[in-house]
């Protein structure tokens, strides 16, 4: 059976009624038979029979034996870090999402937990930098907005050797595409706000775990720190994932062609993208990868914010926002919006110049946003020149 077949036909039917799609269980609680006596849900912070049913799809998609499903991506994130305690140490990828750079040094670095940041795209970065304190090696891969790639299975090995949890933000690639567990991961994050919804209409995070004592720990701050993800939003989550293989092929097929009509324009100094031989680890993104993902991000020849800012307010098809992974294409400028909270002289250090524009590509037709890059590009060089002629 092939996985598509499989995740559809695990997408249950309503045993009461027959309905072919999971009910929405829009409820607070549950009436018991008596105390204690009641048919596995008491509470919806608890449990939730739609919440349920998306934990488990997500779980069989990551191969893991858990999921747990949280209000916001960063919610999924802050639970896994509420696995440490004060005098731990966690080695994270640098070119890390802004919002889990804000999570670590604004919340947890006041409670004791150190955070070290490496360029895991380079192993021996890790080895040197992993020591005894290290309780948690934190990767994305690729990375929010660069897209470097780093070895899952070799980061797994050394955080295994330390005795240390590994857990990879898988946001980017989709358990279509990679499936850090079965590559030697502990735990699995997504933003489900991204690709497994789908349609840029909810805010949604997952956790999933190798292993069911992990799966319950993670459970047990689920309900006790209560940031939970609604029935409605479970159900929408649900509906995303019945399309997800669908679109993350187009996504793929969309962005390469993208990378490439970027990579030979003149008015693009570097692209950042997987998927093109260019790339530092091409070589380790089609080993552990079946595809490279909907994501492109390239650096202007004119590398400033100005140019910047020119660019992103200059395409149609393009629309100006935070996120990415929906339907339509989106770009924005990390400098100014999902890293303007990473101090300048770090984020730049990470990779992520002034000059850096990220594309989430869409489902569009391919040669209408080549088109539309290429007058935005046209628009840049042209203001370039007229500065230059004052």
């Amino acid at each position: 059976m092939s996985h598509v077949t499989d995740l559809l036909h695990s997408i249950p039917s309503d045993p009461l009624t027959g309905a072919i799609s999971v009910p929405i269980y829009q409820t607070s609680t549950y009436v018991q038979e008596a105390p204690g006596v009641n048919k596995g849900f008491d509470y919806s912070r608890t449990n939730n029979p739609t919440r349920a049913a998306l934990e488990k799809l997500v779980a069989g998609l990551e191969h893991g034996e858990s999921a747990a499903a949280f209000s916001s991506g960063l919610a999924a994130i802050d639970s896994v870090v509420k696995l440490l305690k004060s005098g731990d140490e966690v080695l994270a990828v640098d070119d890390i999402y802004g919002g889990a750079f804000r999570l670590y040094t604004h919340i947890y670095e006041k409670f004791g937990v150190k955070v070290n940041y490496v360029d895991t795209s380079r192993i021996e970065n890790v080895v040197e930098a992993i020591t005894p304190a290290t309780k948690l090696v934190w990767l994305e891969t690729p990375t929010n907005p660069t897209l470097k790639v780093s070895d899952i299975a070799a980061i797994a090995g050394v955080a295994k050797a330390n005795d240390a949890l590994f857990c990879v933000d898988n946001t980017f690639a989709s358990p279509v595409l990679q499936n850090p567990l079965l590559l030697g991961a502990d735990i699995v994050v997504h933003s489900a706000t991204k690709y497994l919804a789908g349609h840029s209409d909810l805010i949604a995070g997952v956790v999933v775990c190798k292993t069911k004592e992990l799966g319950d720990r993670i459970r047990f701050i689920q309900n006790a720190t209560g940031a939970i993800l609604g029935p409605f939003d479970s159900w929408l989550v649900i509906r995303g994932l019945e399309t997800l293989h669908l679109r993350v092929k187009q996504h793929c097929k969309n962005a390469l062609e993208v990378a490439q009509f970027l990579e030979g324009h003149p008015g693009v100094k570097k692209v950042f993208y997987p998927g093109l031989p260019s790339h530092f680890n091409h070589e380790v993104a089609k080993k552990q990868s079946s595809g490279f993902g909907g994501v492109v991000s390239f650096v202007l020849s004119e590398e400033t914010i100005e140019a910047a800012k020119t660019f992103v307010t200059s395409t149609k098809y393009f629309k100006l926002a935070e996120s990415l992974g929906g339907v339509k294409s989106l770009l924005c400028h990390p400098a100014e919006m999902t890293h303007k909270s990473i101090p300048a002289e770090i984020r730049r250090a990470s990779g992520v110049s002034d000059g850096l524009i990220r594309l989430s590509v869409g489902l569009e037709e391919v040669q209408d946003l080549i088109n539309d890059l290429e007058l935005a590009l046209q628009k840049v060089e042209l203001k370039e020149k007229v500065a230059v002629n004052a």
